[in-house]
C-alpha cells in the first residue's frame, strides 16, 4: 500500500489533467513530515506504560506543517499532476481474487485531489499486468509537491492478506432470516456478539467480499455492458472501531501503539470507505466506485 509499484520505466505513468486547485493545499512533504512527528511521539511512554504524546517544541511545529497554502503557483489548474500509487497486489497472494485472464499484477493509483467528473468523485485507475513481461522496471516514480488533502496520501506499508469469512449485509438477507437474527441478537448484554458489527461485514481494506451499504442502502452495480459487477477492493480508513472490535487483530489488542487501527492513514468517503467495483463477465471493463 502506499509504495513503489512494478511499473515498465518505457511506459508513461498516470497523470490527472482535470481542472483542480492544484497550486494550493498541503506539501506532501509536510504531510509525511507532520506522520513521523506523530508516529515518535506517540511511540513514548510514560512511566504508567501510556502514551505521552508530543512535546511543546513538536506541537509548535505540527501546527506550522498544518498549514494550507499556495505552494505551486507554477502549476495551472489543468496541469498535469503524477497519480499517487494506493496499493499494488500479486494475484499469488491473494488466490481467491479473480482477474483478467494473462495478468497478475493489479496496481491502483488515485489523485489527491476531489471532485472529478459529474459525481465529483475521487478519480481512481486500475492496471491489470502480467509481472513476467516487466523487463525494466522504472526505478522511481514521479513525485508530487501539493496535495489536495492528506488524507489521500496512503502510508507505505506491506500487506500480509489474511482469508476470513464475512455474511451479507443484514438488509439484503430474506426476510425470515432477518427476523430470526433479531431474536438471537442480546442488546442488553455488551459482550453479546450481533451480526452487523461482529459477523456481517468486515472493516477495513479487503480484496473480494461484500459490500457494506450502511450509508446509501443498497445500490445495484451494473457495468456499461449490462453484466452485474462484483467488489473487488474495499479501501477503509480505520481497520477497526469501537463497534467492530471483535474484527481487530489478537496482536494488536491491548497495544498502545498510535494509528494501530489506521495503518494506511487514508481517509475516504462520506462515511470513511470506497469500494471499487469492476464487471463480472471482464474486469478490464471501466469499473465504478461507491462512496459510503
Amino acid at each position: 500500500m502506499g509504495g513503489p509499484l512494478l511499473w515498465p520505466a518505457d511506459e508513461p505513468w498516470l497523470v490527472c489533467a482535470a481542472s483542480h486547485r492544484k497550486s494550493r493545499g498541503e506539501l506532501l512533504e509536510n504531510v509525511r513530515r507532520r506522520r513521523r512527528i506523530l508516529e515518535a511521539a506517540w511511540a513514548r511512554l510514560g512511566s504508567d506504560g501510556r502514551p505521552i504524546g508530543p512535546t511543546d517544541e513538536e506541537r509548535d511545529e505540527l501546527n506550522a506543517l498544518n498549514k494550507r497554502g499556495n505552494y505551486a503557483p507554477e502549476l495551472a489548474d489543468d496541469a498535469e499532476i503524477p497519480m499517487l500509487p494506493v496499493l499494488q497486489i500479486f494475484q499469488r497472494d491473494i488466490p481467491g481474487l479473480e482477474f483478467p485472464d494473462g495478468s497478475d499484477l493489479l496496481q491502483i493509483l488515485w489523485c489527491p485531489f476531489d471532485a472529478h467528473g459529474a459525481e465529483k468523485e475521487i478519480d481512481v485507475r486500475l492496471v491489470w499486468r502480467n509481472s513476467a513481461s516487466i523487463h525494466e522496471p522504472l526505478s522511481m516514480a514521479p513525485q508530487l509537491k501539493v496535495v489536495g488533502r492528506a488524507g489521500y496520501v496512503p502510508e507505505p506499508c506491506l500487506v500480509d492478506p489474511e482469508e476470513i469469512l464475512e455474511h451479507q449485509a443484514f438488509e439484503l438477507l430474506p426476510e425470515d432470516l432477518q427476523e430470526s437474527l433479531e431474536g438471537w441478537e442480546d442488546w442488553e448484554d455488551e459482550d453479546a456478539p450481533h451480526y452487523q458489527y461482529d459477523l456481517s461485514i468486515a472493516p477495513g481494506w479487503k480484496a473480494g467480499g461484500f459490500a457494506s451499504w450502511h450509508l446509501t442502502g443498497p445500490r445495484e452495480m451494473l457495468c456499461d455492458c449490462g453484466a452485474p459487477m462484483r467488489l473487488l477492493i474495499t479501501v477503509d480508513s480505520k481497520e477497526w472501531d469501537n463497534g467492530s472490535l471483535s474484527w481487530r487483530p489478537v496482536e494488536d489488542a491491548g497495544n498502545p501503539a498510535y494509528g494501530l487501527s489506521k495503518p494506511t492513514q487514508v481517509v475516504v468517503g462520506r462515511a470513511g470507505s470506497l469500494r471499487i467495483f469492476v464487471c463480472t463477465l471482464d474486469a478490464s471493463h471501466p469499473h465504478k466506485i461507491s462512496e459510503q
